[in-house]
């Protein structure tokens, strides 16, 4: 597979070997063999933390430490790293086990922002903390400057229920329906407003599927 594209809209040279097992996922290396992308996931997880940690508390000084951990948490959530990674479009790349592509693993914000912090252990591991932390501002600090979205990535059942009460319209509930066996299963949600659909989500829990559903809710409600 390619990786030239994604390489080149990363900003900062990873070594090959590393961005392609940034980009595999457990599914595929228990099918194929070899390792997975797993522990460059930890690492990224840790650099991104301080990386973003260290920006809030030197830009934010009138923050208290409440406050600076909800704006931290809604930046570094897997449904913040899952849209940078659509945008990036990194769920093409992906080396996925059959089970996951047949259940549309590409599009699975779980496996997105974990292809996320790999690739960021990735780009530590190529050419230090530089070349991460560059990572880090390009694609994650431009969402501090979006409040709205930081609390929709946060909390966007709340959020979408606010919304619908600004607008007089019933508070939302979801339909849940799943498939696959228990230690595949897979939760596909509605967000249902009176009668009217306001958005579809998918994922690995019926917590996360619901999220997913209220954010695509959102994003349906901004366009209407």
């Amino acid at each position: 597979m390619e990786l030239d594209k994604l390489q080149s809209r990363l900003g900062v040279e990873i070594d090959p070997k590393l961005l392609k097992l940034a980009l595999t996922h457990s599914s595929f290396s228990y099918e194929n063999g070899g390792e997975n992308n797993e522990r460059l996931e930890f690492l990224g997880d840790s650099i991104l933390g301080y990386v973003v940690t260290s920006h809030l508390y030197s830009s934010f000084p009138e923050l208290n430490e409440g406050e600076l951990t909800k704006i931290k948490n809604g930046v570094v959530s897997a449904q913040a790293l899952a849209s940078v990674s659509q945008r990036l479009e990194v769920g093409k790349y992906l080396f996925l086990g059959k089970g996951e592509e047949q259940t549309d693993g590409r599009k699975k914000p779980n496996l997105l922002a974990d292809a996320f912090e790999a690739m960021l252990g990735a780009a530590y591991l190529s050419n230090g903390m530089e070349a991460a932390t560059k990572m880090v501002t390009d694609f994650i600090f431009p969402l501090l400057e979006n409040p709205d979205a930081i609390r929709e990535a946060s909390d966007p059942k709340t959020t979408l229920n606010e919304k619908l009460l600004s607008k007089g319209m019933p508070a939302v509930f979801y339909e849940i329906a799943f498939e696959g066996p228990d230690h595949q299963r897979v939760f596909f949600a509605k967000a249902i407003s009176g009668e009217k659909l306001l958005g579809k989500g998918q994922g690995l829990t019926r917590r996360s599927a619901e999220s997913d559903a209220a954010i695509d809710s959102l994003r349906n409600l901004a366009n209407a």
